[in-house]
């Protein structure tokens, strides 16, 4: 069991370094159809740890009937490396589900609360309003057991339902969130339909009412090529913590043509290139997508692993 400390410093939080956790194991694998070995996965929690990786969210403990892919949550978390300064998250949607993680010695808790009623009731069988009590109550006992708690509003910026989600409803959501008590706050474009200006906007939004030392993350899908895009936007609005899959891994399997999170690679590659520091190694997350493209038998939609990085070998 951890302390209750920030993933990440504080003092660090600035704009010229981002923190990625790195959520391959859990939201890449989650939508796949090839069922992973418990072994592969914990591969593919050591070679993101051997990229440099000290914030990774390793697996989810929902019942294996509503998510099959997630249903050695308990063997993951007790064969993946300890130490390194790497905090492993667990995402949790109800008691029974923190109970496990708390007894899988997760160091942080990521629960979701989605921010339009119809989503909510097919993803998690509750109103958005049940959703957030409990989140707070889940919160309120993560911090009693010294665990870091994240809560993410997913369908931040769109629903696969409802279509639209108008700033008014994310604002009511997000006031709500902020008072559930959880740690960490963060948005999720669970669908990817977002673009930059709305990134922009909604996170300028989250700031103003959570205050302006609190954590925020964002969470990108790139199902309509802006994840990139909506990164830079978040960083520029000032998120310290972004979400990413090796090799554009992911989805959800309650969401409607919801495809991978934006490529752990690709982000690594832009905030080198744009001398943000990020702590990762590009070349050794390009290995992870070759290798995890093995594993599932298909091509994944990062864009490193087929044009390299630059310059490279301008000879080739």
């Amino acid at each position: 069991m951890t302390s209750h400390t920030p993933p990440l410093d504080r003092e660090k939080q600035t704009v010229q370094r981002v923190q990625i956790c790195e959520v391959s194991p859990r939201d890449g694998l989650q939508n796949e159809d090839v069922l992973v070995s418990t072994d592969d996965k914990v591969e593919l929690v050591e070679r993101a740890i051997r990229a440099g990786a000290t914030r990774i969210e390793a697996t989810s403990f929902v019942h294996p009937q509503r998510v099959p892919q997630m249903a050695d949550a308990e063997r993951v978390m007790a064969s993946v490396p300890r130490g390194h300064g790497v905090s492993y998250g667990g995402l949790v949607v109800n008691q029974r589900g923190l109970d496990r993680a708390l007894a899988a010695n997760v160091d942080e808790i990521n629960i979701v609360v989605v921010a339009t009623d119809t989503f909510c009731q097919r993803n998690q069988a509750m109103t958005t309003e049940q959703s957030v009590q409990n989140a707070a109550a889940l919160a309120a006992q993560a911090r009693s057991a010294g665990i870091w708690s994240t809560i993410t509003i997913g369908a931040a910026f769109g629903c696969p339902f409802e279509g639209e989600v108008p700033i008014e409803r994310l604002h009511e959501v997000i006031e709500r969130v902020v008072g559930a008590g959880a740690d960490e706050v963060a948005l999720a474009d669970t669908i990817g339909v977002a673009v930059p200006w709305e990134v922009t906007e909604r996170i300028a939004l989250a700031r103003r009412l959570a205050g302006a030392d609190a954590a925020l993350r964002i969470h990108l899908h790139d199902t309509r090529h802006t994840g990139v895009a909506n990164a830079v936007a978040a960083v520029a609005a000032g998120v310290a913590v972004l979400d990413a899959s090796i090799g554009g891994t992911g989805g959800c399997p309650f969401a409607p043509n919801a495809t991978g999170n934006v490529a752990t690679e690709d982000l690594v590659y832009l905030f080198d290139r744009s001398g943000i520091e990020t702590g990762l190694e590009l070349a050794e997350l390009t290995a992870g997508a070759e290798w995890l493209e093995g594993r599932l038998g298909k091509t994944l939609p990062g864009a490193l692993l087929r044009a390299g990085a630059f310059p490279g070998d301008l000879s080739a």
